[in-house]
């Protein structure tokens, strides 16, 4: 299973080992971004999610990475024109909306919830529930059937964490020798190699060099247009 996403993944490197006289594993290192309205938005995003409230300005100067509260001004200015934020009645900012906000109603087995069972508990946000770091997590269509034995099907989205380190077993996304695909992460003593989840695919062991792109953390699957 290819995964043509080339341009996603940073080139820069924060780990380097070697593990046999001619295989290197290089782990990817946290992308510096550019400034944007999405990036912009992520980050506020994270500190929202994790502290349950707004930064303040003075945060934002060092959230942002900017120097003064007027380029924190610049781009809060932007994100209202997106409508992405708002000020409410007393000037404080908010999201306009929470993203794939729906109701949690509750469990389910073999058959239907009774009306007592659908209650509401709770609003979820759906990329809240599928993504524990937005600013270092990003999407990825997948193409063929080398997962399908772990229940990832041609056309999922993935979601890809850089940065985490991958355990014995984790589905990576890695560049082996030029080519990228999605694999099992596996290791034998101190060599690594990657495994498919279908067993017409063999076993790929880099010729000369394996660069792991990110874990993934989540496959999202629409029955329905």
């Amino acid at each position: 299973m290819k995964a043509p996403f080339r341009s996603c993944v940073s080139k820069k490197t924060s780990v380097k080992k070697l593990l046999d006289n001619r295989t290197i594993v290089l782990y990817t290192g946290a992308m510096k971004e550019k400034r944007t309205i999405q990036t912009v938005q992520k980050r506020i995003a994270a500190f929202f999610r994790e502290n349950r409230r707004m930064p303040t300005f003075a945060e934002m100067v060092s959230l942002l990475g900017v120097k003064s509260k007027s380029v924190v001004n610049f781009w809060i200015d932007k994100l209202i024109q997106a409508e992405i934020l708002e000020k409410d009645e007393r000037r404080h900012l908010r999201f306009r909306k929470s993203s794939f906000a729906i109701p949690l109603v509750g469990s389910v087995q073999a058959g239907f919830p009774s009306p007592e069972e659908e209650a509401l508990c709770d609003i979820m946000s759906m990329d809240e529930y599928l993504i524990t770091k937005p600013e270092a997590s990003f999407l990825l269509q997948v193409s063929g059937d080398s997962m399908i034995g772990e229940g990832i099907m041609e056309g999922d989205l993935v979601v890809i964490e850089r940065g985490r380190q991958p355990k014995v077993g984790d589905v990576v996304i890695a560049e082996v020798d030029g080519e990228w695909t999605m694999k099992y992460f596996k290791k034998q003593g101190k060599q690594i190699y990657l495994e498919a989840a279908n067993p017409k695919y063999p076993i790929i062991r880099p010729k000369t060099e394996l660069r792991l792109g990110g874990v993934v953390t989540a496959v999202i699957r629409k029955y329905h247009q």
